[in-house]
Order: structure tokens, then C-alpha cells, then sequence
């Protein structure tokens, strides 16, 4: 019992303290000597670690912010919407242009008058030889049934321009054409290589965003569909096939492989120019101009080759834009040099050398470095222009 009282008399235990929130620990004091030497090695260690540091946050840094960018770049909208627009129509119109203006000729460039050449029995093109690309190899040698697939094929190349179903109308002109070019090879030239693909290309773009039928059709029919709208219909009515951001990554990767391709072409044509004899010492756009084959203007090539040093700026200024193409799309004044120079080029390729297709085809591709709001500025002041004269209120490109 008498323990049993001490107890009870006791005081209570206090509780435990609570254990104080540990922050961050304490940065340690630098290492400090007496040794004058030593204080210097540690310092200098600690400026080093200090400066390493900060170069991983910047460099940490501008890693995070390229990612964003890139990941806004290519998913939260389509870009170059008007510049992919006149790659289409251009490309259109270039297929049927040279279709068009070979038309009286066909038969024998292309159909049984060419059979001479050896490609009917034997093509040198590996397209031919797949089935899904020898409709024209396989239509030779009977003029009616060339007659009728080359009409075809101007055809499907309206369609291609004005931008009617384009998704379905795309793989149509691409077998036709393909099949059509790859059946007489011997005709073809560079033009052709760019235009096939360029236009594979464009099966993951959407060039018929803007300045098309499609365009006008999805304008028509936003915001009608509802749940109960049949799928079929919605996709018929232009709705797209993928989700948003999905479309806009193929088509935004479609600009960036198009650039890449383009670059190649103008920087390795430039490398092989400037290890030739004749354009490193100036007079390499004397020669063609002067052949009966590419000196299709005789009187503008006497006045582009009349004066030496002229032929010499030519000659060199056509290596220069092609070697420094890449670099100048990086800042707008530059870009505008390059695209105004590169453009330059292709107009005196098209004209003097009378190689008009071949330039259409380069100057479609080019269309994508120029940004969408001077293409809707340009459209803008044609259609206000187009409106004025006809007597109507003007109405902006939206």
C-alpha cells in the first residue's frame, strides 16, 4: 500500500518533446586553411563546382524549353496551312500542264510511236514492273486505251488542283502519274524525282486545308455534327479521320521532312557545282545556253551571256544561294533573300534553259517558307482587288 501512495503522489510524466520539423541541411562552411595555397586550391575547386553547376541549369534549362517548344510546334496546330495550299495547286497544275501541252504529241512521245525506244519490251524504270504502277507501260502500244488513260489522267489532275476529296483523289493521281511518268523513262528529268516525292509526302500533310473545295465543305458542315451523326457522314462531310493532335503531328512532320529534302537537294547540287572546273572559274551557264537542247531563247541568251562578268555573278550567285540555302530560312530578312533568290534561279531555269516543269515543281515545294499571313495578304488584296472591279462589298481570307 505504501508504494502503491508513493506512486499516486508522483507527478505525471511529461511527454515527450516533439522532435523540431528538420529543414534543408545546412550548407557546409567552406573548407578554410591557414595554408594560403590551400585556401586558394579550395576556392578555386568551389568557383569550378559553382560553375559547372550553373552551366547544367542553363543547359537543363534550354533542354525543358526546346522540348515545349517542339512539343507546341507540332501538335497544337497545323502549320503552313496557305503554303502547303499552293504546293498542291501548283503541283496540279504542273501535272496538267505537261500533260496538256504534250497532248498532240502524246502518241508518239509517250504511246506507240515510242516504241522504238526499246521501254515497251523493256522498261528501265522498276515501276513498270509492279503491277499497281504499269497501267500505261501495260497501254503502250494501243493508242485508244493511252488516249483514254491519259485523259484520265488530265482528269484527276483538275481534281488534284482545285482540291476535291483530296484524300481519296491523292493515291488515285499519285499511282496515274507515277505509272504515267515511270513508263517512258527517257523523257523524264530531275523535276520528275522531286514531284514523285514530293507528292508521297502529301498523303501525311493536309494541302487541303485552305484554298479548296474540302476547305469549303468543312466550313460548310463545323459545328453541325452531333452524337447521332452517322460516322460515315461526318467523315464524308470532311471531318478528319484522326485525332487532332495526331493529323497535326503528320502534317507538321511533313514540313520538316519536305525542308530537309529540299536542302539536300540545293546543298549537294551546290558541293557538286563547285567541284566542277566550269562553274568554279564562272562560264558553267555559258555552254547549255548556247546548245540547240537547252538554249531554248536564243536572243536572251545572247543578252545573259553577252557581258563576261555577268555570266561570272550568275554562275557564282547560283552556288552561293544553293550552299547558304539552309541557314538563311532561320531569320526572316534572310529568308526572304534566299527565297527571292532561289525563286530567281528557277524562273531563269525555267525560261532560258526551257525546263518550265521541272521549275514549277521546285518553286511548289519552296511555297511552304512562306508564312500564311503574307499568303493571306496577297490573297486578300487579289480578292478585294477581284471584288472592287466586279462592283462587290470585299470579303477577307479568313
Amino acid at each position: 500500500m505504501t508504494s502503491t501512495k508513493a506512486e499516486e503522489t508522483q507527478p505525471a510524466p511529461e511527454p515527450a518533446p516533439e522532435k523540431a520539423p528538420q529543414g534543408p541541411a545546412p550548407a557546409k562552411p567552406a573548407r578554410t586553411s591557414a595554408n594560403p595555397f590551400l585556401r586558394f586550391v579550395f576556392g578555386f575547386w568551389a568557383f569550378l563546382t559553382g560553375l559547372f553547376q550553373d552551366l547544367i541549369d542553363v543547359i537543363t534549362d534550354v533542354g525543358k524549353r526546346g522540348y515545349f517548344w517542339t512539343e507546341a510546334w507540332l501538335l497544337d496546330s497545323k502549320k503552313s496551312l496557305y503554303g502547303l495550299a499552293v504546293t498542291r495547286i501548283v503541283f496540279g497544275v504542273t501535272g496538267f500542264g505537261l500533260l496538256f501541252f504534250n497532248f498532240s504529241t502524246r502518241l508518239y512521245s509517250f504511246g506507240p510511236g515510242s516504241v522504238w525506244n526499246g521501254e515497251a519490251a523493256t522498261a528501265k524504270s522498276d515501276f513498270p514492273k509492279i503491277w499497281i504502277f504499269s497501267v500505261f507501260h501495260d497501254a503502250i502500244t494501243n493508242g485508244a486505251v493511252y488516249t483514254f488513260l491519259y485523259l484520265v489522267l488530265m482528269f484527276v489532275a483538275v481534281l488534284f488542283t482545285i482540291g476535291w476529296r483530296f484524300k481519296f483523289v491523292l493515291p488515285v493521281y499519285f499511282i496515274l502519274w507515277v505509272s504515267f511518268i515511270e513508263a517512258n523513262d527517257m523523257l523524264g528529268d530531275q523535276g520528275d524525282n522531286m514531284y514523285r516525292i514530293a507528292l508521297l509526302f502529301l498523303f501525311f500533310a493536309d494541302p487541303a486545308a485552305r484554298l479548296s473545295l474540302d476547305a469549303r465543305r468543312r466550313r460548310k458542315f463545323a459545328g453541325t455534327f452531333t452524337e447521332a451523326t452517322p460516322w460515315i457522314v461526318r467523315k464524308w462531310r470532311g471531318e478528319g479521320l484522326f485525332d487532332p493532335q495526331i493529323s497535326n503531328l503528320f502534317h507538321n512532320l511533313t514540313l520538316v521532312v519536305l525542308t530537309a529534302q529540299v536542302c539536300f537537294v540545293y546543298v549537294s547540287g551546290a558541293l557538286y557545282k563547285a567541284g566542277g572546273t566550269p562553274w568554279s572559274t564562272g562560264y558553267a551557264i555559258y555552254n547549255p545556253l548556247m546548245t540547240d537542247r537547252f538554249g531554248t531563247w536564243p536572243e536572251l541568251s545572247q543578252l545573259f551571256t553577252y557581258w563576261a562578268p555577268m555570266v561570272a555573278i550568275i554562275s557564282w550567285s547560283s552556288i552561293i544561294i544553293q550552299m547558304s540555302f539552309p541557314l538563311m530560312l532561320l531569320t526572316r530578312p534572310t529568308r526572304i533573300l534566299a527565297l527571292f533568290g532561289i525563286l530567281s534561279f528557277h524562273i531563269g531555269i525555267a525560261v532560258l534553259m526551257g525546263l518550265p516543269w521541272f521549275s514549277l515543281t521546285m518553286i511548289a515545294i519552296d511555297s511552304i517558307f512562306i508564312r500564311d499571313r503574307t499568303w493571306k495578304n496577297v490573297g486578300n488584296r487579289i480578292r478585294t482587288k477581284y471584288r472592287e472591279s466586279m462592283g462587290k462589298q470585299p470579303v477577307a481570307i479568313q
